[in-house]
């Protein structure tokens, strides 16, 4: 049903380098690169996370409300790749942790200021 999300970025150079590297342990790469945005995910056939320096060419702002949410394949997965965004220059938005019965999530934010988990169900 989700074809793409887009995040905006002032560094097109560091947003690529940061989600490539954060990502590839779930299989992701850029798979698409066009100057000012870039797809990044494990295919043209999957949900992708793009960015972009915004079309207007006016400042990228993080929406209040709005999140990333990457599915990490187990706990271990997420406490590790949380790890991971925090050493890459991500800050945190809540560790590792059991949220509900059936929710482990671990929250940060991207060095631009965009809000994401990592996540297991189950």
């Amino acid at each position: 049903m989700i074809g793409y999300v887009t995040i905006g970025t002032n560094d097109m150079a560091k947003a690529k380098a940061f989600y490539t590297e954060l990502l590839e342990p779930l299989g992701a790469k850029v798979l698409m690169d066009m100057d000012r945005i870039a797809f990044i995910g494990t295919g043209m056939d999957q949900p992708m996370l793009a960015v972009c320096i915004p079309y207007d060419e006016n400042d990228p702002t993080p929406g209040n409300g709005n999140m990333l949410a990457f599915p990490a394949g187990s706990r271990e997965n997420v406490d590790k790749l949380y790890a991971k965004a925090i050493e890459m220059g991500a800050t945190d938005e809540g560790e590792p942790g059991e949220r509900m019965p059936t929710f482990y999530g671990a929250y940060f934010r991207d060095p631009d200021g965009n809000k994401a988990v990592f996540f297991q169900m189950g």
